[in-house]
């Protein structure tokens, strides 16, 4: 027996076409043509079932072209094949629909107005305004980025909103597909699912606005292929905006735009008050809004037309020195609320603009995030202060993100501004900055085990600081000096050092230093076996950090804590800390410290998990010294465990690392 073929039109392409005279109705209705339209509808949906979308198309069709009788028996014959073969009622969409029509309210799609905010005092580019005035199918304004393009597009387009009542579209095209953008503006006139190809949607769009001439905005198009699926017929007129000049649409007015000319730039500035400027100058593209930063503060850019501009104008001096000044009393700001900032050194001539306790609070709600938003921006101002001659300001601005960059192990930036720093301090004469910068230097170049300059840069800035009679900032540099003996095996000559720094700590009333210096007492006391001494010392390091409240010191004196009494809780808390502090180098510090208990319990699998990501670390940060004895303490780890052959590699390339570090000779 033959099989019978349905010849009916699948529902899908019935309810793209009903979609379409739908829209049609609505347009329809406006001139007394529905009829034709609803024709059309009905005998579209003739042979298919009227639940679901179908029969809610139809009875939107019936009741737009005032055939009220008819879309009532439509509803009451999908509610009853919905009651009789699916036991249920309509949906709250037909229901309500159902509704309006027996109050005969009927809706109808609103005109869309969709234009962006126009600028109540737009200033300039008359000529561009005026052929903009005149009667045009498409319109295209190009220029660089920053100029105005869209400012000028939108001022334009609200000029134009009464010779359109139908309404005015606004498409971001900004890189976007034409698929996604047709559907964008169809559901602005009233169409709640697109039809599913680009070539429909478009042939959709078009017929619609034949029915309702409308303004269209399209906004930052890449190329001609991108605009052309937007383009209505005739009736409508349409602005683009572009950085390419686009020639390939037939007809289209071209408008270029160029950088404004300067009367018109200050004039433009000059008719606001200063609160209102950053708003102003993103509405005029003259500056970017990029997004925010951690702490939810916006972040602006500046054009790159704009910038370059900038640059090759030169330095103000003046206005340079109030914009370091701003920047310099916020980045101590946000320095002053950072976990620990023990050496930190304080430029106290560089000029500063306060800005409203408030506003710095707000800023620097989170002092890490602040840094970490501002990293970039920070060495570039430190950058351009020193090649302005402005010394003060650049190693004023250097120290201030000493603190961040230590917790944070930025060695490469604070290697790069403070050598920009003091060769700025140096050529001003500035002897204060040019000590703070060594001292600064000399700490770098500890951390990478370059323990002779280290101690050159330790013992110079000594003398500096002992000549301008300042005794705190001697003493933390006597305390590098007393690390650099530590570190090259003189514990003697370390001690004295750290000794004589707890005096001038003392002297100086500055608790942060003594609590610094009495933890690394006793760490030069656990290292040569004190352990009584070792205790005392560590016993007040502890007491000072809690008092404090420098949970940074706190995990510090953990980890010589966890090392004396053999305690792996001391260990886990100091790790905690550092990681919750984001500081990977003393975390690392506190892995390896950890893996060396548990080896000693014989806890070998999480013992070389811990030494492993502790070596990475060390690896990454390029902490030489901490890689070797990571790595010897790996090799001794596989040799106890038996497997001789990954110890032997180990311990190989342990030797390797310890003999490529520098020669210790250093006399510190």
């Amino acid at each position: 027996m033959p099989v019978r073929r349905d010849r009916r039109v699948p529902a899908g392409d019935v309810l793209a076409g009903l979609r379409v005279e739908l829209e049609r109705v609505g347009a329809g209705a406006e001139h007394g043509g529905a009829a034709e339209h609803v024709g059309r509808v009905v005998r579209l949906q003739l042979g298919h079932r009227l639940r679901g979308e179908l029969g809610r198309v139809l009875v939107l069709a019936l009741q737009r072209s005032g055939r009220k009788a008819e879309a009532l028996r439509s509803y009451a014959t999908i509610r009853a094949q919905l009651v009789d073969e699916l036991g249920v009622e309509p949906g709250a969409d037909l229901r309500g629909m159902y509704e309006s029509i027996l109050a005969d309210d009927a809706p109808a799609p609103a005109a869309p107005r969709q234009l962006p905010p126009d600028l109540p005092d737009f200033t300039g580019r008359a000529d561009a305004l005026a052929a903009l005035a005149k009667p045009f199918q498409v319109a295209v304004v190009s220029g660089p980025p920053g100029v105005g393009k869209s400012a000028l597009a939108v001022h334009a387009a609200h000029a134009l909103r009464e010779r359109f009542p139908a309404g005015q579209l606004y498409l971001d095209l900004d890189g976007r597909e034409p698929a996604e953008l047709l559907a964008e503006a169809l559901r602005a006139l009233g169409v709640e699912a697109a039809p599913p190809t680009p070539r429909e949607r478009s042939a959709l769009l078009r017929s619609l606005l034949a029915e309702r001439p409308m303004l269209l905005l399209l906004d930052d198009a890449l190329d001609a292929g991108q605009v052309r699926p937007l383009l209505p017929g005739n009736a409508c007129s349409v602005i683009v905006t572009s950085r390419r000049r686009i020639t390939e649409l037939p007809g289209a007015v071209q408008i270029d735009l160029a950088e404004p000319p300067q009367d018109e730039a200050l004039s433009l500035l000059d008719r606001h008050r200063a609160d209102d400027v950053t708003d102003l100058l993103v509405d005029v593209n003259l500056l970017e809004l990029v997004g925010t930063d951690p702490v939810g503060q916006p972040r602006y850019r500046l054009p790159d037309l704009i910038r370059h501009h900038a640059l090759e104008r030169g330095h103000d001096r003046e206005a340079l020195s109030r914009v370091l000044a701003a920047w310099t009393v916020t980045t101590e700001h946000a320095m002053a609320r950072l976990p620990t900032t023990v050496f930190s050194l304080t430029a106290a001539r560089a000029p500063r603009w306060r800005l409203p306790d408030q506003t710095l609070d707000r800023l620097t709600a989170d002092p890490l995030g602040w840094f970490e938003a501002e990293h970039d921006s920070l060495a570039g101002a430190v950058a351009v202060a020193a090649e302005a001659g402005l010394a003060e300001s650049a190693w004023g601005l250097a120290a201030a993100m000493v603190p961040y960059l230590d917790l944070h192990c930025r060695l490469d930036t604070w290697q790069r501004t403070h050598t920009l720093a003091l060769a700025a301090a140096r050529a001003s004469g500035d002897t204060y900055g040019e000590a703070a910068m060594l001292r600064g230097l000399a700490q770098v170049a500890l951390y990478q085990d370059r323990y002779d300059e280290a101690a050159g840069g330790f013992t110079r800035s000594r003398r500096l600081f002992h000549e301008l009679g300042d005794v705190r900032a001697e003493a933390t540099s006597i305390c590098g000096l007393g690390a650099v003996s530590q570190f090259s095996g003189r514990q003697a000559r370390s001690l004295g050092h750290f000794r004589r720094a707890l005096a001038m700590f003392l002297a100086a009333d500055d608790p942060h230093g003594e609590a610094f210096v009495r933890q690394a007492i006793g760490r030069v006391h656990l290292r040569a076996g004190e352990l009584a001494q070792a205790s005392e010392s560590l016993r007040q390091a502890m007491r000072l950090a809690q008092e404090l409240g420098d949970s940074h010191r706190e995990g510090c004196v953990c980890l010589q804590m966890g090392n004396l009494h053999g305690a792996m809780s001391f260990h886990r808390h100091a790790l905690d800390i550092f990681e919750s502090l984001g500081d990977r180098h003393c975390g690392a510090y506190a892995l390896q410290s950890m893996a060396g208990l548990q080896v000693t319990r014989g806890e070998l699998a999480p013992a070389s998990a811990a030494l492993e990501r502790s070596l990475e670390i060390f690896q990454e940060l390029g902490d030489r010294s901490g890689a070797a004895s990571t790595t010897q303490l790996l090799g001794e780890l596989h040799r106890s465990a038996g497997r001789t052959v990954l110890a032997r590699d180990y311990l190989k390339h342990a030797s390797e690392l310890r003999r490529d570090l520098p020669v210790r000779t250093s006399g510190a």
